[in-house]
């Protein structure tokens, strides 16, 4: 007997392969419910021996509303997913080939500046849909499996100098100066930042545990504090809420602040994610390991998440913060920084 009485209705429970399906028949009457509960079996059994439905006729278009419902999307899926729905919506997924993808090269390329490393992004997000209809039964074979991505030039990243550090921090608004502190302190994304919230940061041990990032090895990281950005968390500290915010309210975006920053403190041009990569090098000259950094920085990798991570202990992690403060007595020593008269800044965002 597999159906029993929960309140008014009856429910099939079915075992399979170890596995309880449980399923509410809607109905009070225990005759109907056995009825129900026979074709609930029949269902499971026939759909765990069937072979995939393959579809290969169904469009690229009728794939991605599938997927953004129900493959788990990633932002970059929404953003990436819109420029190739613009070139692929009706095209059968069974005629998606690899000449397919350098027609869409050529036509990106013709429509706008942009560079091959941009055009890959968009092949990797179309690759990694193909490969989820080919989980789902829909494809049998990724028809892009093996095709090969344009060789991107390695190009080179600015490390901020302690002097330009000094620059920028001067001409950026207060909240900027507090954002620009806590990426060259701990190395942590954008993102990270601006989601940090104050419950994950251990004053009591001077830990700060990354509470969102965009990689399982990131996500609740912790990273020691340096003593400058101890000193900055304590003056602002709150009990609970984000740690980030302008004038009361959590931050989204920095991009108008950030150009007004560079502008006015008049260094070279750099990315926010820069600062990210003067982290890591400063840790680097400084002598810290490379597992330590990566532990630090919650780097992904494309072996076992676990194996690279788990034998970094704390005590290593505080070594390492430690080794990067006396980096920058040092280079302090060496490059004094003088106060300069900045301009007040127009508090953009």
């Amino acid at each position: 007997m597999s159906v029993w009485k929960r309140g008014n209705v009856y429910w099939s429970y079915v075992w399979q392969d170890g596995i309880r399906h449980a399923k509410s028949t809607g109905t009070a009457s225990r005759r109907i419910a056995e009825q129900i509960d026979q074709k609930f079996a029949q269902e499971l059994n026939l759909r765990q021996h069937q072979l995939p439905q393959f579809n290969p006729e169904m469009s690229f278009e009728q794939l991605y509303a599938r997927f953004l419902a129900n493959g788990s999307p990633k932002p970059y899926h929404l953003d990436r997913g819109k420029l190739l729905v613009a070139y692929l919506a009706d095209l059968p997924i069974g005629r998606i080939t690899r000449n397919t993808v350098r027609e869409y090269r050529q036509k990106r390329h013709q429509e706008k500046s942009v560079s091959d490393a941009t055009i890959n992004r968009d092949l990797g997000c179309l690759r990694n849909i193909l490969y989820w209809a080919v989980d789902e039964g829909i494809l049998a074979a990724n028809p892009l499996s093996r095709a090969r991505m344009v060789r991107e030039p390695r190009k080179r990243r600015p490390v901020l100098s302690v002097h330009e550090e000094h620059l920028l921090r001067q001409a950026a608004a207060p909240h900027l100066r507090f954002i620009i502190d806590l990426a060259l302190g701990t190395g942590m994304r954008r993102g990270e930042i601006l989601q940090q919230r104050w419950e994950d940061v251990d004053f009591a041990r001077q830990l700060l545990f990354v509470s969102h990032s965009k990689t399982p090895e990131g996500e609740a990281r912790e990273i020691p504090l340096t003593g400058h950005l101890f000193q900055l968390l304590w003056e602002n500290r709150e009990n609970e809420g984000v740690v980030v915010t302008y004038k009361g309210q959590p931050i989204s975006r920095i991009k108008t602040g950030w150009k007004a920053a560079l502008r006015r403190s008049g260094i070279r041009r750099c990315r926010f994610h820069d600062l990210r990569h003067t982290f890591a090098t400063r840790l680097m000259e400084a002598g810290v390991m490379q597992e330590v950094r990566k532990a630090l920085m919650g780097h992904s990798s494309g072996e076992d998440v676990h194996a690279t991570y788990t034998h970094v202990e704390l005590p290593m992690k505080r070594a390492a913060i430690r080794k990067l403060e006396s980096w920058l007595k040092a280079s302090l020593e060496l490059e004094p920084i003088t106060s300069t008269k900045q301009g007040e800044h127009d508090g953009t965002i």
